[in-house]
């Protein structure tokens, strides 16, 4: 008999957005490439439109580039469980839903989507079945991963494709811009996205560019951060700042597809969290990564095995580089010199950074790996 290869994907949107930024992503890389037919549940529908254009919050349930969108309220109405059923992130499915699953005949291929990590744990975990206490279900810990061993890396198939074709295209990148509402690139200038949480270093960052002996152009989606860039200027709800050498422009959240362009046409990317942090090591240009910060320092062993390994065969100058300024910017602390060491390596940077991403891009993505998985458990 054929599978209905049918999926349910539920996830909550924190105000992060890198747990909906991933699984919308997922989804349609699902529905869109490999035929599933997707139902994604989310709670939030008003915040995850921020990064889905197009999106109708008004309506509990709809079609969006291919995928079922589902409000998920805390009264899931009666549905029958999908082929498929991924819990993002631990979200933890109804527990209606879930003696549901129990109650059909071929049970659901359950999928726990795990955090993207470095670490080594990772591999060892990766994949194993956790039994239901009291049902007879059992639910797998998905974990993505940079190796073999673990679940790979979400990319859709013809992203490097989409990039490299953007990156030469000079033309496709003034328009970008100028659909911003931000000039062209100056010669010789240094352009920059600063996508951050709230962090006291940003002050002496901004110092930093304004001395600068280039032009710096940065670009600042709108979020919790922009309160240090107001502070710093002095000025409050300017869509552009400017002082010294340093020119900053204010952005609106936009669509993940115009995110992936910018992240493609700047020469250094500040990101945060999850989705933003792969996106551009895709981008295969230099980038800071600011972790999502957890109680009693454990996000730092996270952060150093990525270092560890993104490191592996640069030069040990370089490999300082990155982490005086990621040590310093995770930490809060001033900027100014971590910043001009790195930018002055960044030629080196780039060159190791176009390596990584095509070294990563040479395994099985995620969505194609979770997709064999799932389809071998049915």
């Amino acid at each position: 008999m054929p599978l209905r290869k049918t999926w349910d994907i539920f996830c909550t949107v924190v105000d992060n957005f890198g747990d909906i930024g991933v699984t919308w992503r997922l989804a349609r890389q699902l529905a869109g490439e490999h035929g599933r037919t997707v139902h994604l549940w989310v709670d939030d529908l008003e915040s995850f439109r921020r990064i889905a254009p197009g999106l109708d919050p008004a309506l509990d349930k709809q079609m969006h580039r291919g995928v079922q969108i589902c409000r998920w309220t805390s009264s899931l109405p009666d549905t029958e469980p999908a082929d498929a059923v991924i819990e993002a992130f631990a979200c933890h499915l109804p527990e209606a839903y879930v003696e549901a699953m129990a109650a059909r005949e071929k049970k659901p291929a359950w999928i726990n989507l795990e955090y993207l990590s470095a670490q080594g744990w990772v591999e060892e975990s990766h994949a194993l079945p956790s039994p239901h206490p009291h049902l007879a279900l059992t639910k797998f810990f998905y974990f993505p991963g940079f190796t073999e061993k673990t679940g790979g890396l979400l990319r859709e198939r013809d992203l490097i494709i989409r990039r490299d074709a953007f990156q030469r295209d000079a033309v496709a990148q003034e328009a970008f811009w100028n659909a911003l509402g931000v000039p062209p690139r100056a010669a010789e200038e240094i352009r920059v996205s600063l996508f951050s949480y709230a962090n006291p270093s940003i002050p002496s960052l901004l110092q930093a560019w304004s001395e600068s002996e280039q032009c710096v152009t940065c670009l600042f989606p709108e979020g919790p951060a922009l309160e240090s860039v107001e502070d710093y200027f002095g000025t409050h709800r300017a869509r552009h700042f400017a002082r010294g050498n340093l020119s900053l422009y204010v952005l609106p959240f936009v669509g993940q597809d115009d995110y992936d362009k910018l992240l493609w046409a700047c020469d250094i990317n500040f990101v945060r969290g999850e989705d933003s942090f792969l996106r551009a090591q895709w981008a295969a240009r230099p980038f800071v990564w600011h972790i999502y910060p957890q109680q009693d320092d454990a996000h730092w062993p996270k952060l150093e095995a990525f270092l560890d390994l993104y490191t592996v065969g640069l030069d040990p100058g370089s490999t300082a580089r990155i982490k005086y300024l990621w040590h310093a910017w995770n930490r809060g602390a001033t900027a100014g010199a971590p910043w001009r060491d790195f930018a002055g390596g960044r030629a080196e940077l780039r060159r190791h950074a176009a390596g990584w991403a095509q070294s990563q891009a040479a395994h099985s993505g995620l969505a194609e790996n979770l997709a064999k998985f799932c389809d071998n458990l049915l």
